[in-house]
């Protein structure tokens, strides 16, 4: 997960030198007034997403199967918890009943 969000940033950060480059070369309109920085971000994150969606999609998929996985196994985790809880209960509850009758 953590590669695919350094790989999302550089792709991101490499859109961002190409806006900015664009934009005060004149390739691109300047934002108004002081609102520059935020409408180069904005250009360069509009231009990263669908870059990011088509050129990480084999990482991004790798992630999810890492995710899935990791979830599947917290999920197990917890059910085998969840048994071993209800086994001891279930002990306690019958040793518990026979030394109350004895």
């Amino acid at each position: 997960m953590l590669r695919y969000t350094l790989m999302r940033l550089g792709i991101f950060a490499g859109c961002l030198v190409i806006v900015w480059g664009a934009v005060y070369s004149g390739i691109f309109p300047r934002g108004f007034g002081d609102s520059n920085l935020l409408w180069v971000l904005l250009l360069s994150l509009i231009l990263s997403a669908p870059i990011s969606w088509v050129v990480l999609r084999k990482e991004r998929d790798r992630a999810s199967v890492r995710i899935v996985n990791k979830v599947d196994r917290m999920k197990a985790n917890l059910e085998a918890n969840r048994t071993q809880e209800d086994f001891a209960d279930d002990v306690a509850r019958t040793q518990g009943g026979a030394t109350a009758s004895s």
